[in-house]
């Protein structure tokens, strides 16, 4: 089974609309749906924005269906000339970028578990997901994401995350979810549709082209499940 985690309901309806043999089961405020999707037997959820409910949603997604693979699915803001609205950024990794033991002499973002800083994405099912990118159309980028509690539209803080981390898009859930997957043993992907770009009035922009990114991640999960072989 795959599992497939978004924060917001606009990230989330196209795919739950899209499974078949479905049925719903609730943990709390979660809403756990499962069925096929694209011939894959798939649960999906809606986890809320941050990381707490990403890392609650994931946790209760690894007990209650254990899936072999979670996929974190929606938009991010670019870091990366490289990455436009609507372009992919395919995690290979994922930072805590406000995560901060540096006080007790650690590095920035440093998890004593980890032995570093970087949660690790899967390598082949980030390939795969960047050749259904390839064959849908869409510029997909292998990148490293920072994920933190705060909406980045700031410039400034924008640049320090490049210079620190190396990251070329931002967001608020992959962290949590990528440190819970690696926490029990579960594969984890990220696929993330820039809904800003690095210089623009990132507010009006993430409104605006919210439904542009967020169609094209549900149609790479979907082009990914695809190419999977059929259960």
């Amino acid at each position: 089974m795959i599992g497939i985690i978004c924060a917001m309901d606009i990230e989330a309806r196209q795919l739950k609309d899209a499974i078949v043999d479905r049925s719903a089961q609730r943990v709390g405020r979660l809403e756990f749906v499962s069925g096929k999707l694209a011939g894959q037997e798939v649960v999906i959820a809606m986890a809320g924005v941050g990381k707490v409910n990403a890392a609650m949603c994931t946790q209760t997604m690894i007990i209650k269906y254990a899936p072999d693979l979670i996929i974190n699915s929606g938009v991010a803001g670019s870091l990366s000339p490289r990455l436009d609205i609507g372009d992919i950024a395919v995690g290979t990794g994922v930072v805590e970028h406000d995560f901060d033991s540096t006080a007790v002499g650690d590095p920035p973002a440093y998890f004593n578990e980890l032995e570093g800083d970087t949660f690790p994405c899967d390598p082949d099912a980030a390939q795969a997901i960047l050749e259904a990118a390839s064959a849908l159309g869409l510029n997909a980028i292998p990148a490293k994401i920072a994920s933190g509690d705060q909406f980045i539209s700031d410039g400034a803080k924008k640049k320090q995350l490049v210079e620190q981390f190396d990251a070329a898009a931002c967001e608020m859930e992959a962290g949590a979810i990528a440190h819970v997957c690696f926490n029990n043993g579960v594969k984890c992907a990220v696929i993330r549709a820039i809904s800003d770009s690095t210089d623009g009035e990132h507010q009006v922009e993430f409104y605006k082209f919210l439904p542009v990114a967020a169609d094209n991640s549900a149609r790479l999960v979907t082009a990914f499940l695809e190419g999977l072989p059929k259960q």
